[in-house]
């Protein structure tokens, strides 16, 4: 086991002191660490919350901490020894080592144009890095770090327990997430009892899950800071405008940029917040675009001047089934029939349909989209959903479609009355409640 120095110590806003091992701490003073303090965990939503210039190398520190208090908690339970919890803290602190500048705006881009999550990139990372190099000298193996930190190490009952600290319904990440956007962005929503939580949780059949009564106050606060978290912050229309804004700059400027051709890890971890906006700025400078090129360096400009596109049209249906409805249509045929209907070109007109699950969504459990709890009853303990007895988990248990549609100030009128026509049709076949 990897003793924590009470020597080194780091004092983090959200959770107090965090105390560090030795090899905790030459993880985080490798170069491909220190690039999450460049990354913003937020992407452009301070354009609209101000004090959201924190950033993923701040909540790796926590989700790290997070996940120890949970490892400790299952040392007691008499499930995990020491050394799982080593392992589990380094793995967590490493969980978000493959995102991109902008996180999850990047990933849209990875994904379409390489084929990649952050999480495949983060595992090449741990493995091709000097981070396997730190973790080797230290008895880990990376493969095993690298699966584990992604949530992916089901070889073993442990593994599953800690994959599901890390990446679960109720992990870790999520619970380090929600506390520290609440606190930068200064919105109460997502307050949560983190202590509460683990320390109401059991490992049984193969699945976290927490004691009721005794954790159902705790649970449904949790659900909804998650809910309104996302309807108030991550898809705030502002934030949204802004952030859609930049990918479509990002993406029409991908070959100028060459965020997408990196070949080996140094080449990825030089991409960052800063040297993407950097180029930017001297794209706008000093390039003499035509065309098309032209008109995405208007929508940089605009960025840089908070000129953001409005919000024209703004419906969020809640349905039942996960088929969400960014699957039947075709975004970009919806913003050329809106531009057409209007005369302008499609650069200028953003249509946004978005589907996530209202409650957190783990592919690899038996019920995805639901939290398993557990109470004692005469004949032992009996394990059930959280679904069973909570009507505010049942009417949560939804997916939300975000659909908007963004242009520019002076064709918000034209705009809205063609998206209202277009997307009548969109929103009106589908079965929602």
């Amino acid at each position: 086991m990897i003793a924590v120095s009470r020597g080194i110590e780091i004092r983090d806003p959200v959770h107090g002191y965090i105390e560090l091992s030795e090899l905790e701490k030459r993880l985080i003073d490798t170069e491909v660490f220190q690039r999450l303090r460049y990354i913003k965990q937020l992407a452009l939503a301070y354009l609209v919350y101000p004090g959201a210039e924190h950033t993923r190398f701040g909540h790796s520190i926590g989700v790290m901490y997070l996940a120890s208090i949970y490892g400790r908690h299952f040392m007691e339970e008499g499930v995990l020894d020491g050394d799982d919890v080593a392992l589990l803290r380094v793995s967590a602190l490493l969980h978000d080592i493959g995102h991109g500048p902008f996180s999850h705006l990047y990933e849209e881009l990875l994904i379409k144009y390489r084929g990649k999550t952050h999480e495949d990139i983060g595992s090449w990372i741990i493995e091709e890095s000097e981070i396997s190099d730190v973790l080797s000298e230290h008895g880990f193996d990376p493969k095993v770090v690298s699966k584990l930190a992604v949530g992916k190490y089901h070889v073993s009952d442990k593994g599953k327990l800690m994959s599901q600290i890390i990446s679960g319904p109720v992990d870790a990440d999520k619970m380090d997430f929600l506390l520290r956007d609440s606190y930068f962005t200064g919105v109460e929503y997502g307050r949560i009892d983190p202590h509460r939580l683990i320390s109401k949780s059991k490992y049984i059949d193969g699945v976290i899950a927490f004691r009721l009564p005794a954790s159902l106050y705790a649970l449904e606060a949790f659900m909804i800071a998650r809910y309104e978290m996302f309807r108030a912050v991550y898809f705030h229309k502002t934030v949204r405008a802004a952030e859609l804004m930049l990918l479509r700059v990002l993406d029409g400027l991908k070959d100028e940029l060459g965020i997408l051709d990196f070949r080996s890890v140094e080449e990825y971890c030089r991409l960052t917040d800063y040297t993407i906006l950097a180029e930017l700025r001297r794209l706008v400078k000093t390039s003499q675009p035509r065309g098309e090129q032209r008109k995405i360096l208007e929508l940089t400009s605009m960025l840089y001047r908070r000129d953001l596109f409005k919000c024209v049209f703004d419906k969020i249906l809640h349905v039942s089934t996960p088929q969400s409805i960014d699957l039947r249509v075709k975004v970009k045929d919806l913003e050329r029939e809106i531009a057409s209907m209007v005369g302008i070109d499609d650069i200028y007109v953003i249509v946004d349909i978005v589907g996530i699950p209202s409650l957190p969504y783990t592919s690899y459990l038996p019920e995805p989209m639901d939290i398993p709890v557990y109470e004692y009853c005469d004949d032992g303990i009996k394990l059930g959903y959280l679904t069973q007895y909570s009507t505010i988990a049942g009417v949560l248990r939804k997916f939300m479609n975000f659909i908007r549609v963004y242009t520019h100030r002076k064709f918000r009128n034209e705009v809205r009355k063609a998206a209202e026509k277009v997307l009548s049709e969109v929103i009106s076949s589908l079965a929602f409640e």
